[in-house]
């Protein structure tokens, strides 16, 4: 009722200082309405959810009447069976069997340590860093970096020739003549019903011969009566034909016409050149009189348009073949034949990252406990480095699994386009470093997904397939595509290279692969003991390695003391 009061208030002060008096009352009474109206609706609702009996079905997600409601009447029952059961339970025998083990120690003894630590941690120097011969203090110097060696990546460069494209036009003329021939005139009768009469029309082939007229002819005789109708075509043909007599033998003037493509012979026959386009240059008039003879031709002249390349060598190749530890693996050509670009593929080392100086070992580092202390002796661990690969191969095992197609460490196929012999160049990764002017790439033309696949390709995770043309000029390759299957992890990666290698499973052709995992049964195949991951040697043990002692100890101790404190409450 005071929140109904209160929005009344609020509208009333609201009314009056908007409007006039009259308005003011208005909203008033409107709203005085409303709140009566919505305190009879709440009343009746309030008053019929009081008088109605409880019912289980009102209850939302009520399923029933829970087995343990028993204990409501008898509480202590839950105490007992759980101690029934408590002998046969494997997990509470566990936990009991810890906890009767457990060392313990007398309350004043733990006084005494933790005493003894505090006094430590208000000094750690005068008790961890020792001293030297000269009764100088102890130094420290950065821990080594992790065992493992840099890893390899696959650079490419380019070598060939580049061209240049231009557009060079030629003529092309219609000429006409008019020559003078002779025209031989023959009869005929279509459909004789005998091929071999020589008055039979079938002996007048075209384009030789054509039919100049065709007439009916009517026979009549007063003993036999009239024929049936027939036809007699009037033939001219432009040379004799053999077995047959022309009824006459004629001359006439013959127009006819050629191309001449000469200018065109050239660019025609130039290997570099390709013809575009073929435009008419000259249609008016279409008539025209040649040695008196009318001739009619839609076009006179065109004009040609062949698209030829000016090819120049070029190669990129000198930074890679100056570096050390860069090895030529392959030069694949990127056209067909006549092939003009080649692609060289080098197998380099990773450059050397700056090491990580944040953790450090002391001379005369100490541990000590109940009063005896010795000096810490720091030994390396050959096996830890190849226990934690396995570990960590199995592990990305299971996670990487695919059960709808049973098969592990499938990647995606990514990949980037550059120019070759261009500037720009999106598909820069592993050997490279990760500059922050991505932005920059991107408004120049590389797109997000290549910037991406460029830091994935520089963290190690991606394999590197090949590289196909993607747009050429008459065997010069223009752009070209790089191919790489990215993976979850470094290790994954390593796993299928040289997983591949041992199941001769080499990769696809660049236009074609997919990054398929293996199957459950070419992974059983696969011997990891034979694989080398020292590249991932180093992250291994870098991340394995231990804190440092003083702050481990610390801790512990900060955990004894307030366990036994929160004991005596």
């Amino acid at each position: 009722m005071k929140r109904l009061v209160l929005v009344l208030a609020c509208l009333t002060s609201i009314s009056l200082t908007s409007a006039g008096p009259l308005h003011a009352q208005t909203t008033t009474d409107a709203a005085k309405a409303d709140g009566k109206a919505f305190g009879r609706d709440k009343a009746a609702a309030a008053q019929g959810a009081a008088t109605i009996n409880p019912d289980a079905s009102r209850i939302p997600n009520f399923g029933g009447v829970p087995s343990q409601s028993g204990y409501f009447d008898d509480p202590d029952r839950m105490s007992r069976e759980a101690a029934s059961q408590a002998s046969s339970s494997t997990g509470y025998r566990t936990m009991r069997d810890s906890m009767d083990r457990r060392a313990r120690f007398a309350p004043q003894d733990l006084d005494a340590t933790i005493a003894r630590s505090k006094v430590i941690g208000e000094d750690p120097l005068s008790y961890t860093s020792g001293m030297g011969i000269g009764g100088t203090q102890g130094r420290c110097v950065p821990l080594p970096p992790g065992t493992g060696t840099a890893g390899r990546y696959m650079a490419t460069c380019n070598t060939g020739y580049t061209a240049t494209q231009e557009t060079r036009n030629c003529p092309v003329t219609l000429t006409a003549k008019v020559e003078q021939r002779q025209v031989y005139g023959y009869y005929c009768i279509p459909g004789t019903g005998d091929p071999a009469n020589i008055y039979d029309c079938s002996h007048y082939p075209a384009p030789q011969c054509k039919v100049v007229q065709s007439w009916p002819v009517d026979i009549c005789d007063p003993m036999f009566g009239c024929f049936p109708r027939f036809y007699v075509n009037e033939m001219s043909c432009t040379a004799p034909v053999d077995g047959a007599t022309p009824y006459t033998v004629t001359g006439e003037n013959v127009a006819t016409t050629t191309r001449d493509e000469s200018p065109c012979a050239a660019l025609a026959a130039d290997s570099t050149c390709q013809q575009e386009t073929e435009t008419c240059s000259d249609s008016d008039p279409v008539t025209r009189i040649v040695d008196g003879v009318a001739v009619t031709q839609p076009c006179w002249a065109w004009s040609r348009s062949y698209t030829c390349a000016k090819f120049t060598q070029a190669q990129d190749c000198q930074t890679l073949e100056t570096t050390p530890g860069c090895n030529l693996v392959r030069e694949d050509c990127l056209t067909d034949e006549p092939c003009r670009t080649w692609e060289r593929v080098y197998d380099c080392p990773v450059p050397d990252q700056p090491a990580s100086t944040n953790q450090f070992i002391c001379d005369g580092d100490v541990y000590c406990i109940d009063g005896s202390c010795e000096t810490i002796q720091r030994e390396a661990n050959d096996e830890f480095k190849d226990a934690a690969v396995a570990l960590n191969a199995m592990n990305q095992a299971r996670r990487e699994f695919d059960p709808d197609n049973l098969t592990l460490f499938k990647g995606t196929r990514e990949s980037c386009s550059s120019k070759v012999f261009g500037i720009l160049n999106c598909c820069k990764g592993k050997g490279f470093p990760l500059i922050p002017g991505i932005q920059l790439l991107v408004a120049l033309g590389c797109s997000r997904e290549e910037m991406l696949l460029h830091q994935k390709d520089a963290q190690g995770l991606c394999a590197y397939v090949g590289t196909y043309c993607s747009s050429s000029f008459l065997g010069v390759c223009l752009t070209k595509r790089k191919v790489y299957c990215c993976f979850e992890s470094k290790l994954s990666r390593i796993l299928q290279e040289q997983g591949r290698q041992q199941l001769g499973k080499p990769w696809g052709k660049p236009k074609t692969e997919q990054c398929l995992g293996f199957t459950v049964d070419e992974f059983a195949r696969l011997d990891l003991s034979k694989m080398d991951f020292s590249e991932v040697y180093a992250e291994f043990t870098d991340a394995a390695r231990l804190p440092d002692e003083l702050q481990a100890t610390q801790e512990i101790q900060q955990k004894i003391e307030d366990y036994y404190a929160r004991a005596r409450q």
